[in-house]
């Protein structure tokens, strides 16, 4: 990665400097592979004498002049990305003449080049640390200062960066140092207010863009040319607003950073990026085919959660990235209650978070590198592999248990007295705590401690004894922890009594109360009629997973999940199940009768698709090996026919076709793919646009039925960058030998970009095709050391994850994995991924085993 960062050295440098300013010059005219970069930097020193480093990576350094005297530029680490800086002065300018490197895998300056009309579209992307890849910096949060930009780009192109432009000047003609360029312009962005790197911003390009206003702050919308026409801007706005409205009045702080822009680049390499005032988002956020309903409100939860960085994260800034997870969980929680509060997906939110976040959050704290949220980072390889779901979902959670236990209005004053009293700054976990402590009256120490700086998810059962006429003589909440992680928390939970009267599955009886300790009696419930259903932990108030008693389960199996008539209720039921599969506590068979039997009743979209999601990949994995022929039999046939019964041009007919083409392997199925794809057999109120042509395609190629000209005629169909991806992915998936060699060398050859990469590597682990795959796990372990050490941080995680022999269940793949890591003792953030894989595969053993036991 660009330069290993340690937490020591982070502050060391800021015991030492404070910086004032940067003047950045970039000339973007000059050629595909570099471009150059000019920085000049104010800082002081608070030991004058002391020595320093800058950090700046893969460049070509011309000159460095530090206080009028040239520095040899021979002294530059470029494998550390590291400028020395000797015998500091009190007050220092530093210049640095440089030509930086474009970039590929999404780190950096990213350059793009549009297949459909050869346009060149560059976007930076710098959390955690390259905005050192594009001019020299000193590249850690908490040594924030003013940024100035100019930017020479060709005379077509939009410029964006954090400020709006005060200048644009036009120049007939440029002399550039390698050619001549006609129509340049000079684009000058004044001074911004006081910020981290991480979060300056350039992107460049002929971007389209759509522009509004709201409340006195300019909006504007950008999108490739070639994608203009699919922008469906009015909606962005429309959430933009909302976000806007809802963020003032309860932070009690107008936004800071002037205009308001929001970016599609292509290839981006995560959801989207809060840069301050000009937030980068994944491309795939722009339809261009019909996607559901699921689809537009993630997308206006990443809005809303980027935007609510501005405040905290932008704003506010967290002093090392021990606190990440405080940017990442205030933003995630916040996004849902604006999402509840202000959106028309209303309460659903909390529903899609139930089932979605806390999810994520549940297998990541199961995992052996689990870490409590507030977590320790010793430097930037650590916080690399932790953008994860302890981080953002766990952490989300847990505020919203704060926020329970000292209740919404302290919280958000608190919130408010944060940002007034630490504006512009750099703050610890303990300085939110205290503005809690003091808006609440509460004592937060305690909860600190139990929730923040432990590891690990909590099961709660409900246990209890019922006497002759059915009713509860006893009833108590079991609380269980782990060996590994012991610790038993206090939880605010409500006990749901669950009868079905009339067909429908109605709460009878609900109980709120603190459950403390191993056991926790229940008095209340005592004299109750035993229901249908006990739901532990209704309305979701706490982070931990439940248990379902034998009955409650049986009557979720026989249909009663499909009685919810509340969407809440219904989620966490299915979350449950879920989790006593992964567990090996339900067997994976059960759990698709559940899913075949009663996912026609679900209506909520995000529910839906994770929950196809899940049961595909219990048949795949979870499954006895002797019965998943019939399970992925079972499964599809489920599919199929919801796909052609279902409402003409519904999202549920979509998210049942395309669940369906992830199962189709029997040559009936496939061939009814196939009159789908050719126009003879859609459903009636079936678009088969683009993304859904490239679904059944893949569906196709692995099942043998169309290869590699077929795959090349629909790329000609589809020549635009997501038609590219497709078909890289398809190539990969296509069943022989031989293929599987060359899509091998394809992903070592280090040609690809980060986005054709991750595709290539998810069509080549075919869940179709594990035999395929059999001759790839020793070379795997063979590789992933060396491709740790040279690649990005970014193409190396891909690899290391991606590639992890996840579908080789089997002993020998944990074992193989233990041995590599006794052997060649990988750096610690290596050792994490390796581990998770091989936990994976541990896990998925003692489902298949719990499986073949029923």
């Amino acid at each position: 990665m660009a330069g290993n960062l340690t937490r020591d050295e982070a502050r060391e440098r800021s015991r030492l400097l404070e910086v004032r300013s940067y003047q950045v010059e970039l000339d973007l005219t000059e050629g595909e592979e570099r471009f150059e970069s000019i920085t000049t930097v104010h800082f002081s020193s608070r030991r004058p004498g002391a020595d320093t480093f800058i950090d700046l990576h893969g460049a070509h350094v011309r000159k460095v002049v530090l206080n009028g005297d040239e520095l040899d530029v021979s002294a530059y680490d470029a494998e550390k990305g590291r400028f020395p800086l000797p015998g500091l002065a009190e007050h220092n300018e530093l210049r640095i003449d440089a030509d930086a490197s474009y970039m590929r895998t999404g780190e950096g300056l990213h350059r793009f080049v549009d297949p459909v009309d050869q346009q060149i579209y560059l976007h930076s992307q710098f959390e955690t640390a390259d905005a050192h890849r594009m001019y020299a910096c000193f590249d850690q949060p908490d040594l924030k200062a003013t940024f100035e930009l100019t930017v020479l780009a060709p005379g077509a192109w939009e410029v964006v960066s954090n400020a709006a432009p005060d200048s644009v000047e036009e120049l007939d003609e440029h002399h550039g140092r390698h050619g001549t360029l006609q129509a340049a312009k000079r684009w000058h962005f004044p001074p911004t207010p006081v910020m981290s790197t991480y979060i300056t911003a350039l992107i460049a390009g002929p971007y389209a863009v759509v522009r509004d206003e709201h409340d006195g702050i300019p909006l504007g919308v950008y999108v490739r040319r070639s994608l203009a026409q699919h922008l469906d801007a009015d909606n962005i706005f429309e959430v933009t607003r909302q976000g806007f409205d809802f963020y003032h009045r309860v932070f009690g702080l107008r936004y800071p950073f002037g205009k308001y822009d929001q970016l599609f680049v292509p290839e981006f390499n995560a959801g989207a990026m809060e840069n301050a005032g000009a937030v980068t988002f994944l491309e795939d956020y722009v339809f261009r085919s019909r996607v559901t309903d699921a689809v537009v409100e993630r997308r206006a939860e990443t809005i809303l959660h980027e935007m609510a960085h501005m405040w905290f994260g932008d704003l506010v800034t967290m002093r090392w990235w021990d606190d990440l997870w405080l940017n990442e969980s205030f933003a995630t929680y916040m996004s849902v209650l604006c999402q509840a509060e202000a959106t028309r997906w209303g309460q659903g939110a909390w529903t899609t978070f139930a089932n979605v976040e806390k999810a994520w959050a549940y297998r990541q704290d199961q995992l052996p590198s689990t870490h409590p949220i507030a977590a320790d980072i010793p430097d930037m390889q650590a916080v690399e592999v932790n953008f994860d779901g302890i981080t953002y979902a766990k952490g989300a959670s847990v505020l919203k248990q704060l926020v329970a236990y000292v209740g919404l209005d302290n919280f958000l004053a608190g919130v408010r007295d944060y940002f007034n009293e630490h504006a512009w700054g750099n703050t610890t976990l303990q300085d939110l705590l205290s503005a809690l402590e003091r808006t609440s009256g509460r004592d937060l120490s305690a909860w600190s401690k139990e929730w923040l700086e432990t590891s690990g998810v909590n099961t709660l059962r409900p246990s209890f004894t019922v006497d002759a006429e059915g009713r509860f003589q006893s009833f108590d909440v079991l609380q269980e922890a782990t060996a590994e992680h012991p610790t038993l928390r206090s939880h605010r939970i409500a006990i749901g009594l669950y009868s079905l009267e009339n067909g429908v599955l109605t709460r009878t009886r609900r109980v709120e109360l603190d459950v403390v300790g191993a056991r926790t009696a229940v008095p209340e419930l005592v004299g109750e009629v035993q229901p249908d259903l006990v739901l532990v932990n209704d309305d979701d108030l706490t982070y931990a997973k439940v248990r379902l008693d034998e009955r409650s389960l049986r009557t979720l199996v026989d249909g009663g999940i499909a009685a919810f008539t509340e969407s809440l209720p219904r989620a966490l039921s299915w979350s449950a199940a879920w989790d006593m599969t992964r567990d090996a506590e339900m067997a994976t068979r059960d759990y698709v009768k559940l899913v075949v039997a009663n996912i026609d009743a679900v209506r909520d979209m995000t529910v839906l698709q994770t929950v196809l999601r899940q049961a595909r990949l219990a048949v795949q994995q979870y499954a006895d090996p002797a019965w998943r022929t019939a399970g992925l039999s079972t499964l599809a046939a489920a599919l199929r026919r919801l796909a052609t019964g279902a409402e003409p041009g519904s999202d549920h007919q979509l998210a049942y076709v395309n669940a369906f083409a992830a199962v189709a392997t029997s040559p009936e199925d496939l061939a009814f793919l196939k009159g789908v794809l050719d126009g003879e057999a859609v459903p009636e109120g079936l678009t088969v646009d683009a993304d859904l042509r490239w679904t059944l395609t893949h569906a196709l190629v692995s099942g043998g039925v169309l290869g590699a000209a077929e795959i090349d005629a629909e790329l000609a169909r589809d020549a635009t960058a997501t038609g590219e991806r497709s078909a890289a992915m398809s190539r990969a998936a296509i069943p022989t030998p031989e293929a599987k060699a060359e899509t091998w060398d394809r992903i070592l050859g280090g040609t690809l970009s980060g986005a054709v990469l991750r595709a290539t590597i998810g069509g080549f682990m075919d869940p179709h095709h594990v035999d395929l795959l059999e001759p790839y796990a020793d070379r795997y372990f063979d590789e992933v050391g060396r491709v740790w050490s040279e690649w990005t941080s970014d193409t190396a995680q891909s690899f290391a994850v991606g590639c992890y022999p996840a579908l080789l269940i089997r002993p020998e793949t944990v074992a193989a994995t233990q041995d590599r890591i006794s052997a060649t003792q990988p750096p610690h953030a290596l050792r994490r991924l390796l581990l998770e894989g091989a936990d994976g595969v541990s896990r998925a053993l003692r489902a298949q085993a719990r499986d073949a036991s029923a």
